[in-house]
């Protein structure tokens, strides 16, 4: 089958496909998430930005943050659930609003495109993988020479990968 007939079949989507995260015995369930600025204005790489989110998602602990980079115009982290009760969907748009009801800068409102990228980590190894890809963001985008130099990022809740 020639690429065009395959590309043909795909579903034409405007969105992206959000499974619910599949719970592995043993394993915790951690979601790699990338979130956009609506526009992709360079509005997120500041310190009080870089404050704001980090109170916001201890706030918002019904999912738990753990590494992070804040972007210029988007951020990566990992996270995973800390209740059951609560979906990632219902988190997300939680944490979505608060950030936004305590903007700094009220004129750059719309704040967020309206969804996110997000992929489950199936294993330690796909974690480093994807956790490699998000350090080097910043040198690959010219804004540092060394990833290490990149003020927007950390780790607000230090979770072990668990293999069997």
């Amino acid at each position: 089958m020639n690429d065009e007939a395959v590309s043909s079949n795909r579903p034409n989507r405007k969105h992206p496909a959000h499974h619910p995260p599949v719970e592995r015995d043993g394993q915790p369930t951690v979601l790699y998430v990338t979130t956009c600025v609506k526009g992709r204005r360079p509005i997120l790489a500041r310190d009080e930005i870089h404050l704001l989110l980090r109170a916001v998602w201890m706030q918002a602990d019904h999912w738990q943050v753990n590494r992070y980079m804040i972007m210029p115009d988007h951020i990566h982290f990992f996270c995973c659930p800390a209740s059951r009760e609560t979906s990632y969907k219902a988190w997300q748009e939680y944490w979505r609003a608060t950030a936004t009801r305590a903007w700094p800068n009220p004129d750059k409102k719309p704040i967020w495109q309206r969804d996110d990228w997000d992929v489950q980590i199936r294993s330690a190894e796909h974690f480093q993988e994807k956790w490699h890809y998000v350090q080097e963001n910043p040198v690959r985008k010219g804004l540092v020479q060394r990833s290490e130099d990149w003020p927007y990022t950390g780790i607000l809740f230090p979770f072990t990968w668990i293999e069997r």
